[in-house]
């Protein structure tokens, strides 16, 4: 009967410490967001987290910080690759500094469309961008649609690179992007983006260039009525994680953090479509002339100047991009 106790007492005790020692090992991460709370970014930040802490049983806990307030992103960059914070959500536009890699997908035209961002992403060239953000100290859960960015205007519709001749368009602070611009003989014009509105307003620039819920969210188009499809940026964010947030986990952990993943990404894709077509819609009834470029090839052959002094510039660059531009 003693022994009998004593045994149950040492179950009891063996429970209690393996409890105990997976308190211990409990882990609450931290994520970092640019985007504020309700956004399809956040969304699938918020079902990411959930889904890990579900199939760890609660041996993962974390939060997504919302609308940037755990820094910058280049800041939150380098705690992600110190493993201060464990996962973020990063554009690849300004990842470049770290990763010469992520700079291929900020190359105009890159990419033919949105669903060929994903297939590329999803495939090997994405497997490639994902090796260099690995060997920084970052692993690549999956790539959102950050969707595409196009022209707008308030003087005509563009359908070739001929009608950009001239005009002064506004663009983000990047040489790629002002080589873009000028490569089309337009004027390109880096400014703040919260300028812009009152920019185009007042003529101080024909045009600018975004994706269409920026394009509808900050009533740009209101004053440029001319939205054309040219797709001509597509530069994807990066569901990424700290490498060694990762390679602390169990291979089990992480192949759950792995599929949560790429259900986030599947989830975020969904939202970003949906908010493209409400942001569509709104421009539409609002009296926008909307035009879709079915064929890009002279946009892309005018950007041959832009890709040689890239590659000048970036030599072991060279397989990458042709593994993006020479795919179907």
């Amino acid at each position: 009967m003693t022994f009998t106790r004593f045994a149950g007492f040492g179950a009891m005790t063996a429970v209690a410490l393996t409890m105990s020692a997976l308190a211990a090992e409990a882990k609450d991460w931290r994520g970092w967001n640019i985007h504020v709370e309700d956004y399809p970014v956040s969304h699938g930040m918020e079902a990411f987290m959930a889904e890990v802490t579900e199939k760890t049983d609660g041996a993962i806990k974390g939060k997504t910080f919302h609308a940037g307030v755990l820094g910058s992103q280049p800041d939150a960059i380098e705690q992600v690759r110190l493993g201060i914070i464990d996962f973020g959500v990063f554009s690849l536009g300004p990842m470049g500094q770290a990763v010469p890699e992520t700079n291929v997908v900020s190359l105009p035209f890159i990419f033919k469309s949105v669903p060929q961002m994903y297939e590329l992403m999803d495939g090997e060239a994405g497997a490639a961008v994902s090796a260099g953000l690995e060997a920084k100290g970052i692993v690549a859960l999956g790539y959102y649609d950050a969707g595409a960015r196009s022209f707008y205007n308030g003087t005509k519709p563009i359908n070739t690179p001929d009608d950009v001749t001239g005009m002064k368009v506004r663009v983000m602070n990047n040489d790629l992007f002002v080589g873009m611009i000028e490569a089309m003989g337009g004027n390109a014009t880096p400014m703040a983006f919260a300028e812009v509105y009152q920019s185009l307003k007042t003529g101080v620039v024909d045009g600018a260039e975004n994706n269409p819920p920026s394009y509808e969210s900050t009533s740009h188009f209101e004053v440029a009525k001319y939205y054309s499809l040219s797709e001509h940026l597509i530069i994807p964010e990066c569901l990424c994680m700290s490498k060694k947030t990762f390679d602390a986990l169990t291979p089990e952990q992480q192949e759950i953090v792995r599929a949560a993943g790429k259900a986030s990404t599947d989830l975020q894709r969904g939202l970003w479509q949906e908010r493209e077509a409400a942001s569509m819609k709104i421009v539409q009834d609002g009296g926008v002339e909307v035009n879709t470029i079915e064929d890009k090839s002279a946009f892309q052959a005018a950007m041959a100047p832009v890709y040689e002094q890239y590659l000048a510039a970036n030599p072991d660059m060279t397989d990458l991009v042709n593994l993006f531009r020479n795919a179907e």
